[in-house]
């Protein structure tokens, strides 16, 4: 289960962001992953920094900072970025 209400606020804001935040959000509804090599499968450029999952939305344009709990099948969007502000490090 996830909510889309982060990614829809953050596609109004960024409508060049929507095609690929559309396909994050379908691919996520219909996954099952147990692990972050599952994960991995489907978005083979997110990262795992410490309890967090990284992803690269729109070729890399933005990051999306999430948290994925595999026992529930539950996953949290915590942020959406511009690549150049997650560079900063303050989502940390």
């Amino acid at each position: 289960m996830i909510s889309s209400k982060a990614i829809r606020e953050y596609g109004e804001l960024h409508p060049d962001a929507v095609p690929s935040l559309s396909n994050w959000l379908t691919i996520t509804r219909r996954a099952k992953w147990r692990t972050f090599v599952e994960l991995r499968a489907d978005f083979g450029n997110a990262d795992q920094v410490g309890l967090r999952t990284v992803f690269n939305i729109s070729g890399n344009k933005y990051r999306m900072i999430a948290r994925v709990n595999y026992h529930r099948q539950l996953v949290f969007v915590l942020k959406i970025l511009k690549h150049t502000e997650y560079d900063k490090g303050n989502w940390k």
